[in-house]
């Protein structure tokens, strides 16, 4: 089959309003998954639609390999996307209108790209190494209960043999400066990424007189817990991933690396320090408060909620130090909870991604990171599968990658997408 324009496939799938909202009132994602489907199709690869509840679709289908005796990659990606108030936005952001070298639109970057430049590639006549598993799921923007961690519950046959998976948020141009001043060609991989403990506190005490003293206070054990919580200082926690990252960083800067101060070397490290700043510790923050009902009665009961990102390795001792943090009077609960994943940083797979961004930008530093916040691979990681983030773009310098996501004017480099979608060739061809 002939080239198909990357462009045009992503414009398409922008003007598709699959906007997720966080509840299962709509139905989003069925019209974007049926158009997959039959982009599928048309290039004679079959495909099934999948609904965990009415309209929440995804797309699933396999893709043979030359080499059958090699473990199957599983290609993943989300047709959601966030809110956007077209208010706020330069162009209507599900018109998918291209406009000064850019495709604008929600999920131009999340991850609409992602999903058009892997049916690009197949479109152009790629020939995988090794089977594939395409899987183009709903609702990773909320909870993923519709999408990835249903079909994981409901439907893990499909992921057989599957050994590995690529998926967003990683293996995009990070243009740093070195020591001696050269423009480097920074592109993280994922190789990791902290876990998600959402917590609801609960502070019990006894009600009263507003007027009255009352050294049982909900409301007074709740903030006190959150101010000793909000206040801690977690250690530094080198994982493997975050160690790789300052120590291959640092070479290519021409940087320092002293792992005895860490803080010191992120710092020195500049602007690509900030990759790595989220993810040396972990993190509590408190987000939500919830006390009382009129001002002159002491409320027996108060809530708030944590959002808890976790490190590989750390969520006991995490949990052991959070404990003795809350203090008298107040427990804790899981409103959501994700374990950290972790996959190998030096392995075939790590190799072969950086063979073909490589083999497209010769001046590409190739190397692993860790998120800080979670994507759907944390479902596909409970069947074995070792995740990676995997999603390449071309992007010139000075463009605000990391304020695209969820963010207003998102848009995404048309030459971005092309130099993508010849990497993704490359690296399903030889992976």
């Amino acid at each position: 089959m002939a080239d198909v324009d990357v462009v045009g496939l992503c414009a398409d799938l922008i003007r598709f309003d699959t906007t997720n909202r966080g509840n299962n009132d709509a139905e989003p994602e069925r019209p974007a998954a049926e158009y997959v489907a039959a982009f599928l199709d048309s290039l004679g690869i079959p495909s099934k639609i999948l609904e965990a509840a009415p309209g929440r679709a995804s797309v699933i289908a396999r893709v043979p390999g030359t080499d059958p005796s090699l473990p199957a990659l599983l290609v993943q990606g989300h047709l959601d996307v966030v809110p956007a108030d077209a208010a706020d936005w330069s162009v209507d952001p599900f018109a998918g209108e291209v406009r000064d070298g850019y495709l604008w639109g929600r999920g131009a970057t999340d991850m609409k790209d992602f999903v058009a430049m892997v049916l690009a590639a197949l479109a152009g006549g790629v020939r995988p190494r090794r089977e594939l598993v395409l899987a183009f799921v709903a609702d990773e923007e909320d909870r993923g209960e519709w999408g990835a961690h249903w079909l994981v519950a409901e439907h893990p046959e499909l992921f057989e043999g599957c050994e590995a998976a690529i998926s967003e948020s990683g293996g995009y141009t990070y243009h740093v400066p070195a020591a001696d001043g050269r423009d480097v060609h920074l592109y993280p991989v994922g190789t990791a990424e902290r876990g998600t403990a959402h917590l609801r506190l609960t502070a019990r005490g006894r009600a009263g007189h507003g007027s009255r003293p009352n050294d049982e206070n909900a409301v007074t054990r709740l903030v006190g817990a959150l101010h000793r919580i909000a206040a801690h200082r977690w250690p530094v926690t080198l994982t493997p991933a975050v160690r790789a990252f300052l120590e291959r960083t640092g070479e290519a800067l021409g940087v320092p690396v002293d792992f005895s101060d860490v803080d010191a070397t992120v710092a020195a490290l500049g602007p690509a320090g900030s990759l790595v700043v989220p993810t040396v510790r972990n993190s509590t923050t408190p987000t939500m408060l919830d006390a009382g009902y009129k001002v002159n009665v002491i409320p027996s009961t108060a809530t708030a909620q944590v959002d808890m990102r976790v490190l590989p390795g750390t969520e006991d001792e995490l949990f052991a130090v959070l404990d003795g943090l809350l203090g008298e009077g107040v427990t804790r609960e899981f409103v959501a909870h994700q374990p950290p994943v972790q996959a190998p940083v030096d392995s075939p797979w790590f190799s072969a991604m950086a063979a073909a961004l490589r083999a497209e930008d010769p001046e590409a530093v190739v190397v692993p990171y860790c998120l800080g916040g979670g994507t759907d691979a944390k479902a596909f990681a409970q069947l074995g599968i070792a995740n990676y983030g995997f999603a390449p773009l071309w992007l010139p310098k000075g463009f605000p990658y990391r304020a695209m996501a969820h963010g207003v004017d998102e848009r995404v480099p048309v030459e971005g997408l092309r130099f993508g979608t010849r990497v993704l060739s490359r690296f399903l061809a030889d992976c």
